[in-house]
């Protein structure tokens, strides 16, 4: 018989301890895949509508095929799956920080690991994205320092004014968000979630790294607070 609440992984990392978790929710008839870092909720395949729309909302700004495309935060996957969903996506990294949240993916411990290590379109990197972008110059695959890419999408913070980690806070600033700016081609879109409403400082810091930038609200329904929910996508174009 399946326990109703398993801890399927557990591992010390330099930012705390990660875990993985599967919970059976029997209002619902279905379970739920949980990531914490310590005591933080980090994410949970009950909602994964915001995770989808950062994809594609970004990609819809996009025109022309074959595109290459980074991914912030591997997470559950997710936003790298709603990708790989445009069929115009023909390259796809995703950069993870976390050994372990690979380890899931490859092993089959989350819901879409087989999916995502199976598209030849799509490579894991384990690296630090936000040390990545700070390097001189900016670059997020180890394979192609000089490599640009249609579309850059960051879900790790909570929120620009809300980082899990102190280093990452630079990278919300104007002069970080140039610097994102340089690893996307001609057109190109940088795009991040954000647990938050639209902060208009930081559209203001958007609108001073790029050509343009927008904020748009996802609405969801929770079924945990039986009522609906929302979080941020924001924009930017070089």
């Amino acid at each position: 018989m399946t326990p109703l609440f398993e801890e399927l992984d557990y591992r010390a990392t330099p930012m705390g301890p990660i875990s993985l978790r599967r919970r059976r929710l029997l209002s619902l008839g279905e379970d739920v895949f949980e990531v914490m870092l310590g005591d933080e909720h980090l994410m949970s395949s009950l909602f994964t509508e915001t995770e989808r729309a950062l994809a594609r909302l970004a990609l819809a700004r996009l025109d022309g095929d074959a595109l290459d495309v980074a991914v912030g935060g591997l997470g559950l996957g997710y936003t790298a799956q709603a990708a790989l969903a445009d069929a115009r996506v023909s390259s796809l990294i995703v950069v993870e920080i976390m050994e372990a949240v690979i380890d899931w993916h490859r092993q089959g411990l989350v819901p879409l690991g087989a999916e995502l290590s199976g598209d030849a379109r799509c490579r894991f990197v384990e690296a630090d994205f936000f040390a990545a972008l700070a390097e001189e110059p900016p670059a997020l695959d180890p394979a192609a320092p000089a490599r640009c890419f249609d579309a850059v999408l960051l879900d790790v913070d909570h929120a620009p004014d809300r980082v899990l980690s102190p280093a990452h806070a630079a990278l919300y600033s104007p002069e970080g968000l140039a610097r994102a700016r340089r690893v996307l081609k001609p057109g190109g879109v940088f795009a991040l979630w954000s647990d938050d409403p639209p902060d208009a400082a930081f559209l203001n810091d958007l609108a001073a790294a790029f050509s343009w930038r927008d904020a748009e609200e996802v609405a969801f329904d929770n079924p945990l607070t039986q009522a609906r929910s929302s979080c941020t996508i924001y924009l930017a174009g070089a």
